[in-house]
């Protein structure tokens, strides 16, 4: 394609999630601006992210789900037209007309018009009530309908029929899922997939009804009843409807461009249409016969057009149907050739349905080669599953070890993945582009590789694969492999602790100074790995003034933060025995306090929904009824799974709850790389399934067998058969040093499951260590365990004996008051000039400023700013922030002592809206002060505010100075920062709690102004 050196003019006709894609990659590519780009939106917003649409449900905020800043478009150069349809192209004139009467002349159109939800015509669909699934409008109104009904049924057992099950279930509607098909989600699983799938939604309540096809709907005007072809029926007040889409190809037809019989626009491998001046990308497409519904394959598409734009040449050769999804709560996946015939392919299948996990891969008939493959209930091993379909290279090992895993797949598998295998599928980055970053740009970490790349930006799922070919890749050219904890550390975590532990380092001060590179004050990833190593070594009390500051906000405040920002209370349960005095003093206190109750895997009660300000009364009585600290906040030793044994089992041969009780107080609490679950069965029968667990116990008739480096979690790992008929005290000992030798040489946040399988001579090593002293260091491994057990302490006795510990948890350190609800509930929707800063203003405010500039704006606004007191330099904890209470906002205050400097901000984090800022932890990167978020470790410029993370989100900083002992902000006054943080988020003031269904307008809780 030829180009002129007159600017031209692309007309995107579609700003959905590929849409907006294509106009990121045309300004990326056209590095000599030769095109003006203007796109037309039809939606009243501007392009968010459709495939997390369900997410919607939770917090209600579709900022959350924009894929760009209003300003990114006028930054760029890129005319948006929100709310506009374009109507019309006038091939002749080369002309594009939308609703409202605009016309752009052109000299190129992307057609990204997406699809429509195919609504089959069946009696009574029109009737109130039935919605489908597709829009945030969508969503909006199915919300608002759901306040009416108590029972729903979705049409169609596809991926988009369950994710609407999913926000039906979520809105807590009975739900029943309606599919023609013999089973669910029927272009994806297997009727045994499907089998497992259906078990583990009907688990959760939802009703599912498969080989059902719908004959009408019926009611007075609005959903009363389903009727089936085979005359049964069911009573609903709600139907959604998701029985698949179909292309948008009215403009196309109205152009006189070619269309498919079956519906779509007909491209050819450059997606140009007919018309070479028209192109079309995504959902609206048909090319080499197939419409592709899948996000990935339209991003490509995004990607070839704007390349070919630019003096490119690639070519679309179609796209990997591949796709991993998580459906309420349960993990789905599909790759490759999955459903290959029998001709070609030999299927390997694993099924255990107690966990609800399905596996099945098809390998081609002489097991050399991996074809395709179905994942139900664990869909871990996804990525490199995929990526070996993909490749066509012979496998690393044997097919068995791909769905049991005996054997490590990690650097030999990468080795047969061509250099076009896709890593990343969000990003569609290859391993090619991972390569060339290593080795022609200098890339030596993984922040630098994200950064350059893209890869391990979007979802997350791919960065183990990612990490396994960023090491190998270094390896293989000869740099150094460095496992450093951060900027601020030259050294793994296995190389500090060897350090602390011979330097006797007691502090996180006294090790930044030891071991420190002296580039800053320490950060959210090395304060908490430091801060485990000492409680392993020392284990002196968390929260203790010297080390409180370096936890992440679960340790810190003995709690494990949930969403909104409370926290959950979880006693500990020894071995799951408990008497009927402590049920009831558990049962009073969640009445009291109104916290929700839930009985755990582990054999325990938590309660949830406990502001921090209620901790430590709570656990007072919790203590004074002889209750301790679960620990189910920490990395540290959970709980001692047990059965009944011989106590009350009939097929019982030891005492398994009283060894479990044992076993669990002696290793409670104890610190580690990661956390620890145990378990103690009473016979082969395995009911506390011991072997899953970092350390299992089983009896026999001699004593117990001993099974170590097990676990659940994403990844579960059946553990291996350490010792056999063990007694109780050889078993401790074993233990103590498994224990220890895994704290004292596994790197930060590793499961035992992943130390093992990355431990050099595998379990054969961990037992000559542990049993026959190959490196003679048992007795140092007993003495150090022995240690940490005869200094045990109550973490939460601690605190609620002591008035100075229990200051902290204040809600707020200058006031009294506390805020019942701290949980945005709603939003409503706002469009600004793209010249306006979003984060403060309202669109009704700048309309009363006749058009005066923001600064001049702000100057008057911010008239009577004024020094005003918080509270003193005690208040405020060395190295941490606590919240400050001024007007109806939180702000969060930093004393950021090791630097001498002091900073405030924004209590909310605009991630989640939560106000949680206060309880992060603050350090520095590059010499910039930080705090990172303590919900999803968000990280935010204390001195501008901007995130550090490239992402959208900022909070608002604020002046403080400090006189004597008091601390200052420089305000402006109270009901104006309101009105400014409440704004910021187009929020109304309220003075209480009001629920969704209680409001048609979204509102704040008092207090909740940011």
């Amino acid at each position: 394609m030829t180009h002129s050196t007159a600017k031209q003019t692309v007309v995107v006709i579609g700003n959905g999630m590929v849409g907006q894609r294509f106009c990121e990659r045309l300004v990326e590519f056209d590095a000599e601006k030769r095109y003006r780009i203007v796109t037309f939106c039809e939606e009243p917003r501007a392009a968010y992210d459709r495939v997390g649409l369900t997410s919607f449900f939770a917090h209600r905020d579709a900022e959350q789900l924009m894929l760009a800043r209003q300003e990114w478009y006028a930054e760029n150069g890129v005319e948006l037209h929100v709310g506009d349809r374009a109507c019309e192209i006038d091939r002749a004139r080369r002309l594009v007309r939308s609703d409202r009467g605009v016309e752009i002349a052109y000299d190129h159109v992307v057609l990204a018009t997406g699809s429509f939800p195919f609504v089959p015509p069946v009696p009574g669909v029109d009737k109130t009530g039935v919605f489908v699934y597709r829009t945030i409008e969508d969503l909006q109104n199915i919300i608002k309908y759901a306040g009416t009904v108590k029972r729903c049924a979705v049409i169609g057992g596809g991926l988009l029929g369950l994710e609407a099950a999913k926000a039906a279930y979520d809105l807590g509607l009975e739900t029943h899922v309606i599919e023609f098909a013999p089973r669910l989600m029927p272009r994806q699983v297997d009727d045994a997939g499907s089998r497992i799938l259906v078990n583990k939604i009907e688990s959760l309540g939802v009703r599912v009804h498969l080989n059902r096809a719908t004959k009408a709907i019926h009611g007075n005007g609005a959903v009363e009843r389903m009727e089936f072809a085979d005359g049964d029926s069911i009573d609903v007040e709600m139907v959604i409807v998701s029985t698949g889409i179909r292309p948008r190809d009215d403009l196309a037809r109205q152009c006189g461009v070619s269309v498919s019989d079956r519906g779509g626009i007909v491209v050819n491998d450059r997606l140009e249409t007919s018309d070479e001046r028209i192109s079309a990308i995504g959902e609206c497409v048909v090319h080499g016969g197939m419409v592709y519904g899948l996000v990935a394959p339209g991003y490509e598409m995004a990607e070839i057009v704007a390349a070919n734009l630019t003096g490119g040449e690639r070519r679309f050769a179609g796209a990997d149907l591949s796709t991993k999804l998580k459906l309420m709560g349960v993990d789905v996946a599909s790759f490759g050739r999955y459903e290959a015939p029998a001709c070609d392919a030999m299927p390997l299948t694993f099924e255990d349905p107690f966990a609800g996990v399905y596996k099945k891969l098809l390998f081609s008939r002489d097991g050399k080669q991996l074809l395709g493959g179905i994942l139900v209930g664990d869909a871990s091993d996804y990525g490199k599953l995929s990526i070996f379909a993909k490749s066509g290279g012979a496998l690393p090992c044997a097919p068995h070890e791909l769905i049991v895993g005996a054997g490590p797949v990690g650097g030999a598998g990468l080795d047969v993945m061509s250099d076009s295998a896709q890593i990343c599928s969000c990003n569609n980055v290859t391993k090619s582009a991972i390569c060339a970053a290593i080795n022609e740009g200098g890339v030596d970490t993984l922040d630098a590789l994200k950064r350059c790349t893209k890869a391990g930006t979007g979802c997350g799922g791919c960065m183990p694969l990612v990490t396994d070919l960023f090491k190998a890749e270094l390896k293989r050219a000869g740099k150094a492999v460095v496992n450093y904890l951060c900027e601020h550390f030259a050294y793994s975590r296995t190389e500090l602790f060897a350090i602390v532990k011979a330097k006797e380092l007691r502090t996180f001060g006294a090790v930044l100074a030891h071991c420190g590179n002296g580039t800053g004050h320490g950060c959210e990833l090395c304060k908490p790995a430091i801060a485990s190593i000492l409680a392993s070594l020392w284990n002196d009390v968390i929260v203790d003034a010297e080390h409180e500051t370096l936890q992440d906000s679960n340790d810190r405040f003995l709690a494990n933060i949930q969403r909104g920002g409370t926290y959950s209370v979880v006693p500990r349960v020894p071995g799951g025995e408990i008497t009927p005095e402590k049920l009831a003093v558990i049962a009073d206190i969640a009445r009291r306090y109104g916290l929700y109750t839930k009985i755990t895997g582990g054999q325990r009660i938590d309660m949830f929904g406990a502001p921090v300000q209620h901790l430590p009364e709570i656990w007072e009585e919790l203590v004074d009824a002889g209750f301790e600290s679960g620990h189910a906040y920490g990395k540290a030793v959970r709980t001692v799974k047990s059965c009944v044994g011989t106590t009350w089992c009939r097929y019982g041969v030891q005492d398994s709850v009283g060894f479990a009780i044992r076993v669990e107080n002696r290793y409670k609490g104890i610190r580690a790389p990661h956390k620890i679950k145990m378990a103690v069965s009473g016979c082969i029968r395995e009911c506390a399934e011991a072997q899953n667990k970092d350390v299992g116990l089983i009896a026999t008739e001699q004593g117990y067998n001993l099974y170590v480096c097990g676990n659940g979690g994403s990844k579960p790992r059946h553990a291996e058969l350490f010792a056999t008929d063990l007694d109780e005290k050889t078993a401790l000992q074993y233990i103590d040093r498994f224990l220890a030798y895994y704290i004292m040489t596994a790197d930060k946040l590793t499961r035992t499951a992943v130390w093992r399988e990355k431990l050099e001579g595998g379990i054969e090593h961990l037992r000559d260590v542990v049993i026959h002293d190959k490196l003679g260091i048992a007795a140092e491994l007993d003495a150090m365990m022995q240690r940490l057990v005869d200094t045990y302490q109550c973490e939460w006795a601690a605190v609620v004996r002591d008035p100075a510990k229990r200051e902290r948890f204040r809600q707020f350190v200058n006031s009294d008051e506390t805020e019942p609800c701290i949980e945005i509930v709603g939003q409503r929707e706002q469009t600004r000039p793209a010249d306006w800063p979003s984060e403060f203003v309202s669109l009704e405010q700048f309309r009363m400023t006749d058009g005066r500039s923001w600064a001049e704006h702000e100057q008057e606004r911010s008239t009577g700013l004024r020094w005003v007191a918080v509270g003193s330099i005690a208040d405020f904890p060395i190295d941490g922030g606590a919240t400050v209470k001024y007007g109806r906002s939180q702000l969060a205050v930093f004393n950021f002592a090791s630097r001498g400097e002091w900073y405030a901000s924004q209590n909310m984090c605009p991630h989640k809206k939560a106000f949680v800022l206060s309880r992060g932890i603050v350090g520095d990167a590059a010499g910039e002060p930080k705090v990172a978020c303590p919900l999803h470790k968000k990280t935010f410029s204390l001195e501008n505010g901007e995130s550090l993370q490239g992402e959208e989100y900022r909070i608002r900083t604020f002046a403080v100075k400090v006189e004597g002992e008091q601390v200052f902000l420089e305000l402006p006054p109270p009901e104006v920062l309101d009105e400014q943080l409440a704004t910021a988020i187009g929020c109304r003031l309220a003075t209480s709690c009001v629920t969704a269904a209680e409001s048609v307008e979204p509102v704040v809780s008092a207090g909740a102004m940011v």
